[in-house]
C-alpha cells in the first residue's frame, strides 16, 4: 500500500517513493467536459471515440489514372467508358475488359478492382481506349484503397486517456466529430515570495534577484495542459501571504518554489501550516532536496513547494509536479518517459543519490542513441537546461558511468 505524503516523516526519500507518494495528493482525475475540435488541441479524451463509419467510406483510388474491370493480365488495350471523379459516383457497372478515367480518391465504380497509375498509360487517355505499358507488371488490386482499411465502423481508433495532437484530430475530424469528451484542465495557483524578489522590468535592489522561477514556471505548465493563476510576488509579509494563499485554494494544485525552509524569514511556511497540512521532505536526488507537500483549506487543496534553485525547480517540476498534472488528465502512466542512450564521456554520482545531469542526446553513426552532457552542473546553470533536450539519470545504485556504458534519459519536452 502506498503511503500518503504525511506518512514519511523525516525519512531521506527516493525519487520514486517521493513520487508516488505525492500522487496519493491526486487520487481521482478531475471531471470532463464537451470542447468543439477545433479548440481540444493538447486536451485528453475522456471518454474513446468509436468509429460510426468505414474510413475510407468506401473503396477508391489511390492515384491518379484508370480504374479497369479486371480480366487478362496480358491486356494492353483498354476501352473507356467513363469518367469517376473525386466526390462523383459513377454509377454505371463497367464491363470485364473495360475501364473508365479516374482521379485519386475517386469511388471505384462497379465491377473495377485495379487502378493503373497515369504516368503507365502510353497514349488516348483522353479518348476512348487507353495502351498499358508494361502490363506484366500489374497487379489485380493494385492502387486501390480499400473501404475501413484506415478504420472500420466499431473501432476505437482513439481510447480514453488518449492526448489529442495533430494526428489525433486530424483523425476525430475524418470520423466526422466536432466535439469531444475531455478532461477538465486542472488549473494551478503559482506565486513568487520574497521581499529580494524582483520583477523583470523593475528596478533590482541591493541584494536583490529578478523573479525567474515563476516564468519558468508558467511555461512548464502551459506545457503540462494547465491552465495558470498567477498570483505574481508577496511580500515577507504573513498576513499578504495568508490572503493570497485563500484565493489560491479555489485551484486544483497550488505551486511555488523556495520560501518553505525553516529560515527566520520563512513566514511563507508559516501561513501555510495556518491554512493546511503539510509535509517536508529530503529527497535523495540532484538538483532539488528539499521538497514540501501538502493539502490547504477544507477542500485539501494540493500544496507542492519546490526548491529554489532555477536549475533544480525544473528538474523537480519533470519529477514530481508533471505526474500530478497527468493524473489530474485522467493519465494511468505518469511516470517521466525513459529511453537508453550510450554515454560519451565519464559521469559520477554518488550511491543512494539520483543525479539528473543535464545533457545531449543524438544518434550516432552506428544508429545507437548516445549523450553527453552539457558541461557544468550548478542547479543555478540555466544555461545549462537551455542547453539540454534530456536529463541524464544516474540510478542510485550507481556512482560512476564509464564512457561507452549504457545510462537512463529522460527526453525534455520542446520548449523547456
Amino acid at each position: 500500500m502506498t503511503l500518503s505524503c504525511f506518512d514519511l516523516g523525516e525519512q531521506m526519500l527516493s525519487v520514486e517513493a517521493a513520487r508516488e507518494a505525492l500522487l496519493t495528493l491526486v487520487p481521482t482525475p478531475l471531471g470532463h467536459e464537451r470542447v468543439p475540435l477545433s479548440n481540444a488541441y493538447g486536451r485528453y479524451l475522456a471518454a474513446p471515440i468509436v468509429a460510426d463509419i468505414d474510413v475510407p467510406a468506401h473503396t477508391n483510388a489511390a492515384m491518379d489514372g484508370i480504374a479497369l474491370a479486371w480480366r487478362d493480365a496480358r491486356q494492353t488495350h483498354w476501352p473507356v467508358v467513363g469518367t469517376a471523379l473525386a466526390g462523383h459516383v459513377f454509377a454505371e457497372h463497367v464491363p470485364a475488359g473495360s475501364c473508365v478515367r479516374i482521379t485519386t480518391g475517386a469511388a471505384l465504380p462497379k465491377g473495377t478492382d485495379t487502378v493503373i497509375m497515369r504516368e503507365q498509360l502510353t497514349q488516348g487517355f483522353d479518348g476512348a481506349s487507353v495502351e498499358v505499358t508494361h502490363p506484366e507488371r500489374v497487379r489485380s488490386g493494385q492502387h486501390v484503397r480499400q473501404a475501413g482499411e484506415d478504420m472500420a465502423r466499431g473501432s476505437i481508433p482513439l481510447a480514453a486517456g488518449t492526448r489529442l495532437g495533430a494526428a489525433a484530430l486530424g483523425l476525430a475530424a475524418a470520423l466526422g466529430q466536432t466535439d469531444v469528451y475531455v478532461y477538465r484542465r486542472p488549473t494551478v495557483a503559482l506565486f513568487s515570495t520574497g521581499d529580494e524578489v524582483t520583477a523583470p522590468g523593475e528596478p533590482l535592489l541591493a541584494g536583490g534577484v529578478y523573479d525567474a522561477n515563476r516564468f519558468t514556471l508558467r511555461g512548464l505548465l502551459q506545457q503540462a495542459g494547465a491552465e495558470v493563476l498567477d498570483l505574481g510576488i508577496l511580500p515577507d509579509d504573513r498576513e499578504v501571504i495568508t490572503q493570497a494563499l485563500e484565493q489560491a485554494m479555489q485551484s486544483d494544485l497550488v505551486l511555488t518554489s523556495g520560501g518553505v525552509s525553516m529560515g527566520q524569514a520563512d513566514v511563507t511556511r508559516q501561513a501555510l501550516s495556518d491554512l493546511g497540512r503539510l509535509a517536508f521532505w529530503r529527497v535523495a536526488l540532484r538538483p532539488g532536496r528539499p521538497l514540501a507537500c501538502g493539502w490547504l483549506g477544507k477542500a485539501c487543496t494540493p500544496f507542492v513547494g519546490l526548491p529554489g534553485n532555477p536549475v533544480a525547480v525544473m528538474v523537480t517540476f519533470t519529477q514530481f509536479v508533471a505526474p500530478l498534472l497527468a493524473r489530474f488528465q485522467g493519465q494511468s502512466d505518469t511516470s517521466p518517459k525513459r529511453l537508453l542512450a550510450v554515454s560519451d564521456e565519464a559521469l559520477t554520482s554518488r550511491v543512494e543519490r539520483t543525479d539528473f545531469l543535464r545533457g545531449v542526446y543524438y544518434t550516432g553513426p552506428d544508429g545507437r542513441l548516445r549523450v553527453r552532457s552539457t558541461g557544468a552542473q550548478g542547479s543555478g546553470v540555466l544555461t545549462s537546461m537551455l542547453a539540454a533536450n534530456c536529463l541524464i539519470e544516474i540510478a542510485e545504485a550507481r556512482d560512476t558511468v564509464r564512457p561507452g556504458e549504457v545510462v537512463d534519459i529522460q527526453p525534455l519536452i520542446e520548449g523547456l
